[in-house]
């Protein structure tokens, strides 16, 4: 981590002062946990000596959600932008690797697939390999497509090695992730952010007053009296949304039709078995079950949707179905999918669970917030909140949010389940329109279409549709111009030259107790 700077610190704030009369001079961030420290941590280091004063009100009496403890790859280059070192985050938040997620039951009851953080093979003159896997499919060939990912393979071995830097083997095209205790990687953050000037107040908000001429926040009334005004104002207090909902109204779009999971129940169990780089999904018969291994325990949550299960019975399932002896009692949590209609409004941006909630189902509520900082910094505003900076704004982060959105509802529909009223719901659900037409192109030659805004890349959904048997009826014609023995060829090679390299690849666990990574991992 990148070492304090001496010099504008002793009034909270970032840096000299070298502000403009019209620039932002003090932000408020209301709310903690993972999404106030990220965001504080973030605006620290951007407007490191800009003489900017960064504030963060928290209460010890609200707790944080905190669930999610999956990451994407994406995270990496958050940590790395802020001079974060790999091996502090881990021990810190008792990290371990992840390179992708497990999907157990969801096309069929007894299927088993895992959504890897890498493609599959390489691009042949502008054709991706599985349009050449799909053509030997078509001439009987056996092998899976999960036979060509190196990350595929090395989950199911329960190895990992970070990727190689000769682009021309297999162990270099790949991605990873983590798995990490989301309170403590939001404690490691807020450190970071307080070395770096950021104000900690503890306190919790009671009241908001609004300028009477333009309807903005003016300052926020703390339960001891205190007053806080800013320029702009950051709200990550969680579901209820308190300055974007609570003060502005900015009304909120409920996705429940489409993903109808609302409510969760959560608890830590003790570790036992090898140790996996790989989160799993269950799908259950209302809803689904995670399991994220971490060093010093597993995590584990069921997600589910009241309408088709009861508060005792989601619990009870859970329960029955967990593989070691649990840490703690259960914590049981509620909330609706969507998001708000405006993200930023007025001298207000919400992010993380204040701007909406997607459940965890591929690892984004992080990512999300992610994406809320980085589009907040790219318009980063003044004082003037430009109109249009606050529309793109918000049609960005629209874009992110429902192509999730998509992404994720593709799990409940791409299936042959319907033996239960979730499943039979899912079977005879009217699609969005933009969900609708990725699958028509996928099914008819295996096309994925590309996003210039969206999380997940083609890779992705390829990895989805094929392991929850969407089988496309064709693929690129310009495969029929190739040799088949030479794609035969070539496919075979790559399959040896991937299980040669699982094979070379250190145990997971024994990777990390030989690291700096090292914290709670027993020996």
């Amino acid at each position: 981590m990148r070492g304090r700077h001496n010099d504008g610190f002793d009034d909270g704030r970032v840096g000299r002062d070298v502000t403009g009369p019209d620039d932002i001079e003090r932000v408020c961030i209301v709310g903690g946990g993972t999404a106030g420290w990220m965001t504080a941590a973030a605006l620290a280091n951007r407007l490191e000596g800009l003489g900017v004063r960064v504030q963060l009100i928290e209460s010890d009496e609200i707790g944080t959600v905190g669930v999610g403890e999956a990451t994407l790859p994406h995270i990496r280059a958050f940590n790395t932008t802020l001079g974060i070192a790999e091996s502090d985050l881990m021990r810190a938040t008792e990290a371990t690797y992840k390179l992708g997620i497990e999907f157990c039951d969801w096309g069929r009851i007894g299927d088993r697939y895992i959504h890897p953080f890498g493609n599959y093979g390489p691009t042949d003159d502008g054709i991706p390999f599985y349009h050449q896997w799909l053509r030997l499919h078509e001439l009987g060939d056996a092998t899976r497509l999960d036979d060509y990912s190196f990350p595929v393979i090395a989950a199911e071995h329960n190895r990992f090695r970070h990727p190689g830097s000769d682009v021309r083997q297999v162990e270099s095209s790949f991605g990873y992730a983590y798995q990490f205790d989301a309170s403590l990687y939001a404690r490691f953050l807020r450190r970071y952010a307080e070395a770096r000037g950021v104000e900690r107040i503890e306190g919790k908000v009671v009241d908001v007053a609004l300028h009477g001429k333009n309807g903005h926040v003016r300052g926020v009334t703390l339960a001891d009296g205190r007053v806080l005004d800013a320029d702009l104002f950051v709200d990550c207090s969680g579901f209820r949304g308190l300055l974007i909902e609570g003060a502005l109204q900015s009304g909120y779009d409920d996705w429940s039709n489409w993903l109808p999971c609302n409510r969760a129940v959560a608890v830590p169990t003790d570790s036992r078995g090898p140790l996996g780089p790989y989160t799993r999904a269950t799908a259950r018969t209302a809803g689904w079950q995670w399991r994220i291994p971490l060093q010093h325990r597993v995590g584990n949550g069921h997600v589910y949707c009241s309408s088709f299960i009861s508060d005792d019975d989601a619990q009870e399932q859970l329960i029955a179905n967990l593989d070691a002896p649990m840490q703690a009692e259960p914590r049981r949590l509620r909330f609706t999918t969507g998001r708000r209609r405006d993200f930023w409004k007025r001298n207000v941006v919400a992010i993380g669970l204040a701007s909406g909630f997607l459940e965890p189902l591929e690892s984004t509520s992080i990512h999300l917030i992610q994406d809320g900082i980085t589009e907040l910094l790219a318009l980063f505003p003044t004082r003037a909140f430009a109109v249009g900076d606050i529309a793109e704004y918000n049609r960005r982060m629209a874009l992110h949010f429902e192509r999730v959105r998509d992404f994720l509802l593709l799990h409940y529909v791409a299936t042959e389940r319907e033996d239960s009223e979730m499943w039979r719901h899912f079977r005879a659900l009217t699609l969005p329109d933009s969900l609708q037409a990725k699958i028509d192109a996928w099914l008819t030659r295996g096309y994925v279409v590309p996003y210039q805004f969206g999380l997940f890349l083609p890779p992705s959904w390829v990895a989805v549709m094929l392991g929850q048997r969407l089988m496309p009826k064709g693929y690129d014609p310009r495969v029929l111009a190739q040799d088949d023995a030479t794609i035969a060829a070539r496919a075979a090679a790559l399959r040896r030259a991937v299980a040669q390299a699982v094979q070379a690849t250190p145990d997971h666990a024994d990777y990390i107790r030989r690291s700096p990574a090292a914290a709670g991992l027993a020996a």
